[in-house]
């Protein structure tokens, strides 16, 4: 198995199921062109946040860590037309660049994004969201995951990328505050009593890493 591999059947199954679409695929010019890293989900994974929020019928979403806004278009293209979607960046440049994203795919009524660290921003907001999406910096997790669980309520869905690492995980001696973050994240989960989750491990265009996906229970 290799990454040569896994990329080309990461393109058989965005050829299949993936339709070309004008506003995603400038979405990921807009962030090339303004230097931007490539770390945002891959539209497999952007398909599947899409698919996740239509099967749990969202009204309210909130996404933690919104880069250029690809995987938000994904997200707000799920909500009812009476939706709303909340989205954090750190980053101004990246916010600015975003707004420009959603405004140009016809969200700019449906997303608002807030600039600033999300751990000053998520005080700030009103649940309850029905799924939050959590992609930021990894060292936060164990936080978001606990402002997450406030806005939220009984038959939430809360999904958190990047939670595999390329195996590191595994590795409670690493000197890495994101694995230490994911680490942290897991064993938070795993002591809520109001959660039940999964983690699966994915390969594709974004190489080896996970998704985790949890059930806020009461």
């Amino acid at each position: 198995m290799s990454q040569d591999l896994w990329t080309a059947v990461d393109q058989y199954v965005v050829d299949h199921l993936v339709p070309a679409d004008e506003a995603l695929e400038a979405a990921l010019a807009a962030t090339a062109e303004a230097g931007m890293p490539d770390i945002g989900v891959a539209p497999t994974h952007g398909k599947l946040l899409h698919l996740l929020a239509r099967l749990r019928g969202a009204r309210t979403i909130l996404e933690i860590g919104t880069l250029a806004g690809y995987s938000t278009i994904w997200l707000a293209r799920a909500l009812p037309p009476d939706g709303r979607l909340v989205t954090l960046e750190a980053d101004p440049r990246h916010a600015e660049v975003a707004q420009a994203n959603l405004a140009r795919a016809g969200l700019a009524g449906v997303v608002e994004v807030r600039v600033g660290p999300a751990l000053d921003t998520l005080p700030q907001l009103t649940g309850p969201f029905d799924l939050v999406f959590i992609d930021a910096d990894k060292v936060n997790n164990p936080q978001y995951l606990s402002w997450s669980m406030r806005l939220t309520r009984p038959g939430s869905v809360i999904v958190v990328d990047n939670v595999v690492r390329g195996g590191s995980v595994l590795d409670k001696d690493r000197d890495d505050p994101s694995v230490q973050g994911t680490r942290g994240l897991y064993e938070a989960i795993a002591a809520n009593p109001r959660l039940t989750a999964t983690a699966v491990q994915t390969v594709g265009v974004k190489g080896y890493d996970g998704f985790l996906l949890a059930l806020v229970t009461e």
